[in-house]
Protein backbone atom coordinates (compact mmCIF):
# COMPACT_ATOMS: atom_id res chain seq x y z
CA UNK A 1 0.00 0.00 0.00
CA UNK A 2 1.08 3.50 -0.64
CA UNK A 3 1.09 5.89 2.12
CA UNK A 4 1.44 9.07 2.56
CA UNK A 5 2.09 10.19 6.41
CA UNK A 6 0.54 13.96 6.57
CA UNK A 7 2.95 15.47 8.89
CA UNK A 8 6.11 13.91 9.88
CA UNK A 9 6.56 14.75 13.87
CA UNK A 10 7.33 12.34 16.55
CA UNK A 11 4.16 10.13 16.00
CA UNK A 12 4.03 10.14 12.23
CA UNK A 13 7.30 9.63 11.82
CA UNK A 14 7.18 6.63 14.13
CA UNK A 15 3.87 5.29 12.22
CA UNK A 16 5.62 6.21 8.52
CA UNK A 17 9.05 4.36 10.19
CA UNK A 18 6.77 0.99 11.20
CA UNK A 19 5.22 0.31 7.66
CA UNK A 20 8.19 1.11 5.62
CA UNK A 21 10.04 -1.37 7.47
CA UNK A 22 6.95 -4.03 6.94
CA UNK A 23 7.20 -3.05 2.79
CA UNK A 24 4.52 -0.60 2.41
CA UNK A 25 5.22 2.12 0.17
CA UNK A 26 6.08 5.31 2.40
CA UNK A 27 6.06 9.15 1.95
CA UNK A 28 6.77 11.46 4.69
CA UNK A 29 5.02 15.04 4.28
CA UNK A 30 5.89 17.94 6.26
CA UNK A 31 6.93 21.29 5.95
CA UNK A 32 9.62 21.17 8.17
CA UNK A 33 12.83 21.27 5.95
CA UNK A 34 15.31 19.93 8.63
CA UNK A 35 13.44 17.06 8.89
CA UNK A 36 12.30 16.21 5.28
CA UNK A 37 16.47 16.32 4.25
CA UNK A 38 17.50 13.91 6.93
CA UNK A 39 15.01 11.29 6.09
CA UNK A 40 15.91 11.91 2.31
CA UNK A 41 20.13 11.78 3.15
CA UNK A 42 20.08 8.93 5.86
CA UNK A 43 16.59 7.27 6.58
CA UNK A 44 14.46 7.19 10.12
CA UNK A 45 16.20 6.60 13.06
CA UNK A 46 14.13 4.80 15.79
CA UNK A 47 15.04 3.96 18.83
CA UNK A 48 13.35 2.78 22.24
CA UNK A 49 10.72 -0.08 21.55
CA UNK A 50 11.80 -2.57 19.20
CA UNK A 51 15.23 -1.43 19.37
CA UNK A 52 17.44 0.55 18.04
CA UNK A 53 17.87 0.67 13.71
CA UNK A 54 17.48 2.90 11.13
CA UNK A 55 14.83 2.76 7.82
CA UNK A 56 16.05 3.59 4.79
CA UNK A 57 13.57 3.15 1.78
CA UNK A 58 11.43 5.91 3.39
CA UNK A 59 10.54 9.22 1.24
CA UNK A 60 10.14 12.78 2.46
CA UNK A 61 9.12 15.74 0.69
CA UNK A 62 7.62 19.66 1.76
CA UNK A 63 5.34 19.60 -1.23
CA UNK A 64 2.55 17.46 -1.30
CA UNK A 65 2.08 17.50 -5.43
CA UNK A 66 5.58 15.92 -5.24
CA UNK A 67 4.42 12.88 -3.38
CA UNK A 68 2.13 11.35 -6.23
CA UNK A 69 -1.40 9.74 -5.12
CA UNK A 70 -1.78 7.71 -2.18
CA UNK A 71 -3.92 4.70 -1.43
CA UNK A 72 -4.10 6.44 2.36
CA UNK A 73 -3.07 9.11 3.90
CA UNK A 74 -2.92 9.18 7.71
CA UNK A 75 -2.94 12.32 9.20
CA UNK A 76 -0.37 13.60 12.09
CA UNK A 77 -0.52 16.87 11.88
CA UNK A 78 -1.15 19.39 14.74
CA UNK A 79 -4.99 19.87 15.27
CA UNK A 80 -4.77 23.25 14.62
CA UNK A 81 -3.25 22.43 11.03
CA UNK A 82 -5.92 19.68 9.75
CA UNK A 83 -7.82 21.71 7.40
CA UNK A 84 -5.30 23.88 6.36
CA UNK A 85 -2.77 20.92 6.09
CA UNK A 86 -5.50 18.60 4.05
CA UNK A 87 -6.12 21.55 1.37
CA UNK A 88 -2.74 20.96 0.79
CA UNK A 89 -2.59 17.95 0.73
CA UNK A 90 -4.99 17.34 -2.19
CA UNK A 91 -2.54 16.88 -4.77
CA UNK A 92 -2.23 13.14 -3.08
CA UNK A 93 -5.80 12.39 -3.28
CA UNK A 94 -6.66 9.81 -5.79
CA UNK A 95 -10.15 8.01 -6.66
CA UNK A 96 -9.89 5.45 -4.03
CA UNK A 97 -7.60 7.30 -1.35
CA UNK A 98 -8.69 7.24 2.28
CA UNK A 99 -7.79 9.47 4.49
CA UNK A 100 -7.26 8.49 8.03
CA UNK A 101 -6.75 10.76 11.24
CA UNK A 102 -5.30 8.92 14.55
CA UNK A 103 -5.10 12.61 15.96
CA UNK A 104 -5.62 13.73 19.62
CA UNK A 105 -7.98 16.10 20.01
CA UNK A 106 -11.93 17.06 18.57
CA UNK A 107 -12.94 18.55 15.55
CA UNK A 108 -10.39 16.73 13.10
CA UNK A 109 -13.10 14.37 11.30
CA UNK A 110 -14.87 17.80 10.67
CA UNK A 111 -12.16 19.44 9.10
CA UNK A 112 -11.34 16.51 7.12
CA UNK A 113 -15.21 16.14 6.25
CA UNK A 114 -14.30 19.89 4.95
CA UNK A 115 -12.31 19.11 2.84
CA UNK A 116 -12.51 16.09 1.13
CA UNK A 117 -15.89 13.66 0.91
CA UNK A 118 -17.04 12.41 4.71
CA UNK A 119 -17.24 8.85 2.44
CA UNK A 120 -13.23 9.13 2.13
CA UNK A 121 -12.58 9.55 6.08
CA UNK A 122 -11.73 6.88 8.66
CA UNK A 123 -10.66 8.26 12.03
CA UNK A 124 -9.07 6.27 14.77
CA UNK A 125 -6.46 6.53 17.94
CA UNK A 126 -3.43 5.30 18.82
CA UNK A 127 -1.87 4.11 22.06
CA UNK A 128 1.69 4.18 21.10
CA UNK A 129 3.83 7.06 22.00
CA UNK A 130 6.86 9.02 20.53
CA UNK A 131 9.57 11.65 20.87
CA UNK A 132 11.40 13.59 18.39
CA UNK A 133 14.58 13.74 19.22
CA UNK A 134 16.13 15.59 16.15
CA UNK A 135 15.79 16.24 12.29
CA UNK A 136 15.45 12.11 11.39
CA UNK A 137 15.27 10.95 14.72
CA UNK A 138 12.94 9.62 17.23
CA UNK A 139 11.94 7.33 20.03
CA UNK A 140 9.55 4.82 19.97
CA UNK A 141 8.41 5.57 23.86
CA UNK A 142 5.17 3.74 24.82
CA UNK A 143 3.51 0.70 22.76
CA UNK A 144 -0.20 0.02 22.67
CA UNK A 145 -3.06 -0.13 20.36
CA UNK A 146 -4.35 0.93 17.29
CA UNK A 147 -7.94 1.40 16.51
CA UNK A 148 -9.94 2.08 13.60
CA UNK A 149 -13.52 2.60 12.51
CA UNK A 150 -15.65 4.15 10.11
CA UNK A 151 -17.52 6.91 10.99
CA UNK A 152 -21.25 5.40 10.73
CA UNK A 153 -19.71 2.66 13.00
CA UNK A 154 -20.07 0.03 10.12
CA UNK A 155 -17.86 -3.09 10.35
CA UNK A 156 -16.67 -2.63 6.60
CA UNK A 157 -13.91 -4.37 4.48
CA UNK A 158 -11.52 -1.13 4.10
CA UNK A 159 -11.16 -0.66 8.21
CA UNK A 160 -10.51 -4.47 8.17
CA UNK A 161 -7.77 -3.88 5.75
CA UNK A 162 -6.25 -1.15 7.55
CA UNK A 163 -6.08 -3.09 10.80
CA UNK A 164 -4.59 -5.76 8.61
CA UNK A 165 -1.97 -3.26 7.12
CA UNK A 166 -0.86 -2.14 10.73
CA UNK A 167 -1.21 -5.47 12.48
CA UNK A 168 1.36 -6.56 9.41
CA UNK A 169 3.87 -3.82 10.77
CA UNK A 170 3.62 -5.30 14.41
CA UNK A 171 1.29 -3.37 15.80
CA UNK A 172 -1.81 -4.08 17.82
CA UNK A 173 -4.69 -3.51 15.73
CA UNK A 174 -8.45 -3.38 15.86
CA UNK A 175 -11.40 -2.30 14.51
CA UNK A 176 -14.21 -0.13 16.57
CA UNK A 177 -17.52 0.14 15.44
CA UNK A 178 -18.33 3.21 18.24
CA UNK A 179 -14.90 5.37 16.43
CA UNK A 180 -16.88 8.53 17.74
CA UNK A 181 -17.39 6.98 21.73
CA UNK A 182 -13.41 6.18 21.19
CA UNK A 183 -12.26 9.39 20.06
CA UNK A 184 -13.71 10.89 23.36
CA UNK A 185 -12.23 7.82 25.32
CA UNK A 186 -9.38 8.99 24.48
CA UNK A 187 -10.08 12.36 24.77
CA UNK A 188 -10.94 11.85 28.91
CA UNK A 189 -7.41 10.46 28.94
CA UNK A 190 -5.92 13.85 27.16
CA UNK A 191 -7.83 15.92 29.31
CA UNK A 192 -6.71 14.15 32.77
CA UNK A 193 -3.25 13.83 31.96
CA UNK A 194 -1.63 16.54 28.98
CA UNK A 195 -2.52 19.55 30.59
CA UNK A 196 -1.42 18.99 33.98
CA UNK A 197 1.71 17.71 32.96
CA UNK A 198 2.17 20.84 30.80
CA UNK A 199 1.82 23.19 34.02
CA UNK A 200 3.44 21.38 35.90
CA UNK A 201 6.61 20.28 33.94
CA UNK A 202 5.69 16.45 35.80
CA UNK A 203 6.33 13.23 33.21
CA UNK A 204 2.95 11.11 32.97
CA UNK A 205 3.49 8.65 36.15
CA UNK A 206 4.41 11.45 38.86
CA UNK A 207 1.37 12.40 38.34
CA UNK A 208 0.07 9.74 40.71
CA UNK A 209 2.52 10.52 43.35
CA UNK A 210 0.64 13.77 44.53
CA UNK A 211 -2.82 14.09 45.63
CA UNK A 212 -3.64 17.08 44.46
CA UNK A 213 -2.49 16.08 40.87
CA UNK A 214 -4.96 13.16 41.31
CA UNK A 215 -7.86 15.78 42.67
CA UNK A 216 -6.95 18.27 39.87
CA UNK A 217 -7.07 15.26 37.25
CA UNK A 218 -10.13 13.09 38.83
CA UNK A 219 -12.13 16.78 38.40
CA UNK A 220 -10.91 17.36 34.80
CA UNK A 221 -11.76 13.53 33.75
CA UNK A 222 -15.25 14.04 35.36
CA UNK A 223 -15.77 17.39 33.68
CA UNK A 224 -15.19 15.94 30.61
CA UNK A 225 -17.49 12.60 31.23
CA UNK A 226 -20.78 15.24 32.21
CA UNK A 227 -20.12 16.83 28.71
CA UNK A 228 -20.14 13.46 26.57
CA UNK A 229 -22.90 12.02 28.36
CA UNK A 230 -25.36 14.91 27.55
CA UNK A 231 -24.38 14.78 24.42
CA UNK A 232 -24.96 10.88 24.26
CA UNK A 233 -22.03 9.82 23.43
CA UNK A 234 -21.12 6.22 24.37
CA UNK A 235 -17.92 5.95 25.86
CA UNK A 236 -15.74 2.37 26.03
CA UNK A 237 -14.90 2.50 29.41
CA UNK A 238 -16.71 2.41 32.76
CA UNK A 239 -14.58 4.18 34.83
CA UNK A 240 -12.45 6.83 32.84
CA UNK A 241 -10.70 9.21 35.70
CA UNK A 242 -8.92 5.06 36.98
CA UNK A 243 -8.41 4.85 33.44
CA UNK A 244 -6.84 7.62 32.62
CA UNK A 245 -4.18 7.17 35.59
CA UNK A 246 -3.97 3.91 34.53
CA UNK A 247 -2.51 5.22 31.70
CA UNK A 248 -0.23 8.11 33.27
CA UNK A 249 1.30 5.35 35.13
CA UNK A 250 1.63 2.89 32.37
CA UNK A 251 3.65 5.20 30.43
CA UNK A 252 5.42 7.08 33.99
CA UNK A 253 8.38 7.63 32.21
CA UNK A 254 6.81 9.46 29.22
CA UNK A 255 6.76 13.31 28.96
CA UNK A 256 2.87 14.16 27.53
CA UNK A 257 3.13 15.52 24.16
CA UNK A 258 1.68 18.38 25.21
CA UNK A 259 4.66 18.88 27.69
CA UNK A 260 6.75 18.44 24.63
CA UNK A 261 5.23 21.25 23.12
CA UNK A 262 5.82 23.46 25.72
CA UNK A 263 9.34 22.87 26.30
CA UNK A 264 10.37 23.25 23.14
CA UNK A 265 8.49 26.43 22.96
CA UNK A 266 5.38 25.36 19.98
CA UNK A 267 1.80 25.97 20.51
CA UNK A 268 -0.28 23.02 21.80
CA UNK A 269 -3.23 21.27 20.83
CA UNK A 270 -4.87 22.88 24.52
CA UNK A 271 -7.64 24.04 22.45
CA UNK A 272 -9.04 20.77 20.92
CA UNK A 273 -8.61 18.96 24.31
CA UNK A 274 -9.28 20.60 27.97
CA UNK A 275 -10.43 23.98 25.43
CA UNK A 276 -12.57 21.79 23.87
CA UNK A 277 -14.41 20.57 27.46
CA UNK A 278 -15.31 24.32 28.35
CA UNK A 279 -16.47 25.22 24.74
CA UNK A 280 -18.75 22.05 24.45
CA UNK A 281 -19.73 22.52 28.18
CA UNK A 282 -20.53 25.96 27.61
CA UNK A 283 -23.00 25.02 24.48
CA UNK A 284 -24.50 22.05 26.88
CA UNK A 285 -24.64 24.68 30.01
CA UNK A 286 -22.45 22.35 31.87
CA UNK A 287 -19.74 23.98 34.26
CA UNK A 288 -16.07 23.13 33.62
CA UNK A 289 -14.26 25.32 35.22
CA UNK A 290 -11.24 22.74 36.32
CA UNK A 291 -10.59 22.53 32.03
CA UNK A 292 -10.96 26.52 32.14
CA UNK A 293 -8.65 26.65 34.31
CA UNK A 294 -6.32 24.32 32.78
CA UNK A 295 -6.69 25.68 29.31
CA UNK A 296 -5.97 29.46 30.64
CA UNK A 297 -2.81 28.66 32.25
CA UNK A 298 -1.46 26.80 29.47
CA UNK A 299 -2.39 29.82 26.61
CA UNK A 300 -0.93 31.51 29.23
CA UNK A 301 2.12 29.80 29.03
CA UNK A 302 1.68 29.71 25.46
CA UNK A 303 2.04 33.86 25.13
CA UNK A 304 5.11 34.02 27.56
CA UNK A 305 7.20 31.62 26.40
CA UNK A 306 10.92 33.75 26.90
CA UNK A 307 10.09 35.46 29.81
CA UNK A 308 11.63 34.70 32.75
CA UNK A 309 9.80 34.79 36.34
CA UNK A 310 9.74 37.88 37.93
CA UNK A 311 12.18 38.36 40.99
Amino acid sequence: MKVAVLGAGAMGSLYGGLLAEAGNEVVLVDVWRDQVDAVNASGLSIEGAGGERRVRGIRAVSDASEAGTADLILVFVKATATEGAMRGALPMVGGATTVLTLQNGLGNVEKLCAVVPADRVVAGTTGHGATLLGPGRIRHAGVGDTIVGELDGNRSARVESLAAMFAGAGMTAQVSTNVIGLIWTKLTVNVGINALTAVTGLKNGRLASFPEAEALMRAAVDEACSVARRKGIQLEIDSPFEHAMSVAVKTGANRSSMLQDILAGRQTEIAVINGAIVEEGEKLGIPTPVNAVLTNLVLIRQQTYGEAFAV
